[in-house]
């Protein structure tokens, strides 16, 4: 019998103009969201920036909590999320996201997929996806799905309304980083 797995769902505001404008519309807290392998967000991945000054250049990324995007604005706030699954799902889910890495440069960003959850109609393009709608994706393939609806309709709220996700951490993003860098630092005492 195989043994279960934890992995991290990280929702983000970090005050970008794309950001303000999706948390105007929404009114929801947090307006990106990440998947993580760990619990130090150190394998980070998502649908956003591939430059960080340029917000319309954007496509499948791995994330750096410290440099990058998130540099650039040390007062991101987030929450993060915990999701155990089972040793196939996570095996899967593992292969799923290392096919992304091994051919990230035929993936870009969905805009036209805002606007299809905008008026409720799901809107899937081939290896175009915005951030939502990727960790839904991820999980679908990998056997979890969250919100029994089209990946294109998933929505940050979503995460955060989810009863199966475990809230670990709620704050700034950068204290969390430090935070757990120090825990780690400090963990031989203990």
């Amino acid at each position: 019998m195989g043994s279960n797995h934890t992995i991290y769902i990280l929702l983000t505001y970090s005050g970008t103009l794309p950001s303000k404008v999706i948390k105007r519309y929404t009114r929801e807290p947090y307006s990106h969201v990440s998947i993580a392998l760990d619990i130090e967000l150190t394998e980070l991945y998502s649908f956003g920036r591939l430059r960080p000054y340029n917000p319309i250049y954007g496509g499948f990324v791995r994330e750096d909590i410290i440099y990058g995007t998130y540099g650039r604005f040390p007062q991101t706030s987030c929450a993060l999320y915990s999701l155990t699954i089972d040793e196939y799902e996570y095996i899967r889910l593992k292969e799923e996201l290392y096919n992304f890495v091994a051919n990230s440069t035929m993936y870009r960003y969905n805009f036209l997929g805002l606007f299809g959850i905008m008026i409720g109609i799901p809107i899937q393009r081939s290896h175009k996806y915005f951030c939502s709608q990727f960790v839904a994706t991820l999980l679908v393939n990998c056997g979890v799905d969250l919100f029994h609806k089209s990946p294109a309709l998933v929505s940050p709220m979503d995460f955060r309304k989810c009863s199966k996700l475990n809230l670990i951490y709620e704050g700034n993003l950068r204290a969390y980083k430090f935070g757990s860098m120090l825990r780690r630092d400090l963990s031989f005492l203990g």
